[in-house]
């Protein structure tokens, strides 16, 4: 069986860092004071001129020149005007040189930029869109030295002064992964799949996938199945149906482990959706409700799946199970004489069984009405017997009662089996 793959994931997941773009002061020639659209600063003389040396310096590219002129006002600075000003200057020049550095294809070094940056987060003059724009910046150097707890805490504080740049939601998704917390990372992916939906957009298909992939790898079975959901009512094809349920439970590698029962009432809502994919699929269900005492079910399963080409006519082991199949349907005769027995048994056990039977023959109506004599006489797993009303009703047209039963399912993993029923009923596949 095939499970769905490592998807290549959105770009938008970890964008590298981007040239730095710095909105710094100009120096005030005659008044101590900042007229641009920054903060206004009143600057000490010392602290000025040696600022003024250093804007010079940085434009005509003497960035040797520029540091001694910003230690110098650095030694000198002795309010937060001061201490913002070196610190712009010092954040323009890193820029400059890193600008350059790419322009010219060589190796860029950010180191420069975390102290300024830290500088100017903490001051108090710098505005706060910029306070948002450099943890933001501040998180992307982080995220890029592989500093994922760092790069997070930056993010969040980015997010929190209200810094929207439409890579963020994403990034914090995989960076939240990448470190370990699947379900914090997958939360955030919903946060930010919710406000695409919202904003009037259709989330990529490799949304879902990545999400699908990480928690199935952490074996997080309910979380699993919750984003298989997300996908298949988003991208409701027939193969997404199929990859989406192999992935959940048909594996070893699958999210959770499952009987064979609980399998085949799977396998029995691929072929409701027209899903089952090949020769395999179709001989594996028909073998596994032979293993079941179910040869009704194994004959329904063969004729369709030759019918349909994806079992060759001379394929030995659909033929031998066809053989053994059609000996056992000759054998159990008709159902009527374990029908009464069912009916008067002490308990639902064969009533159970005898719903199974009808409902691999198709009669779903006798199916139910077995299925609730087996409930009214308990016994019996109810979790299943409800999951089996769920599908007769559902393969006999009743949407309402097939979802009502399935809702009746309390616990996992059947809770989910019926969950991917009840989406089916609304999200069939589109092609």
């Amino acid at each position: 069986m095939k499970s769905i793959s490592r998807v290549a994931f959105a770009a938008a997941l970890m964008a590298g860092v981007a040239g730095v773009a710095v909105s710094t002061p100009a120096v005030a020639q005659k008044k101590n004071e900042q007229k641009g659209g920054g903060p206004s600063l009143k600057l000490s003389k010392d602290v000025q001129n040696a600022a003024a040396a250093a804007q010079t310096a940085i434009g005509a590219k003497d960035f040797a020149a520029a540091a001694t002129a910003l230690s110098t006002a650095q030694a000198a600075a002795k309010s937060d005007d001061d201490r913002y000003i070196v610190a712009a200057l010092q954040l323009q020049s890193e820029a400059v040189k890193i600008q350059d550095a790419r322009a010219a294809n060589q190796q860029v070094n950010e180191a420069g930029l975390k102290a300024p940056l830290e500088a100017l987060i903490a001051n108090p003059k710098t505005p706060a869109v910029d306070v948002a724009k450099y943890n933001y910046q501040l998180g992307i150097m982080a995220a890029n030295a592989k500093d994922n707890a760092g790069a997070i805490n930056y993010f969040q504080r980015a997010q929190q002064l209200g810094y929207n740049d439409p890579n963020l939601p994403l990034q914090m998704v995989k960076l939240k992964m990448d470190s370990g917390d699947v379900a914090g990372g997958a939360a955030e992916l919903e946060k930010a799949i919710d406000a695409q939906v919202a904003a009037g957009q259709k989330p990529s298909e490799d949304l879902y996938k990545y999400a699908i992939a990480q928690t199935n790898k952490k074996r997080m079975g309910p979380q699993t199945a919750n984003w298989i959901k997300k996908w298949v009512v988003a991208y409701p094809s027939a193969k997404n149906w199929r990859d989406g349920i192999v992935t959940y439970g048909m594996t070893q590698q699958s999210a959770v482990t499952l009987d064979k029962g609980q399998k085949v009432d799977l396998y029995r809502l691929m072929r409701s959706a027209k899903a089952l994919a090949d020769q395999y699929d179709y001989e594996t269900y028909a073998q596994w409700t032979y293993d079941l005492g179910l040869p009704h079910e194994t004959k329904a399963v063969l004729d369709e799946g030759k019918a349909s080409g994806k079992i060759p006519a001379n394929s030995q082991s659909a033929n031998d199970l066809m053989r053994v199949a059609n000996q056992a349907i000759a054998s159990e005769g008709s159902l009527a004489p374990v029908e009464a027995k069912a009916k008067a048994g002490a308990n639902g056990r064969i009533a159970l069984n005898t719903g199974d039977a009808y409902l691999g023959m198709g009669n779903y109506a006798k199916a139910i009405e077995l299925y609730r004599v087996a409930l009214q006489k308990g016994g019996v797993d109810a979790d299943v017997v409800n999951t089996h009303i769920g599908i007769a009703l559902a393969n006999s047209g009743d949407k309402a009662g097939a979802k009502a039963a399935f809702a009746e399912v309390k616990t996992a993993p059947r809770t989910d089996i019926a969950s991917l029923w009840s989406v089916y009923l609304d999200n069939p596949p589109t092609a």
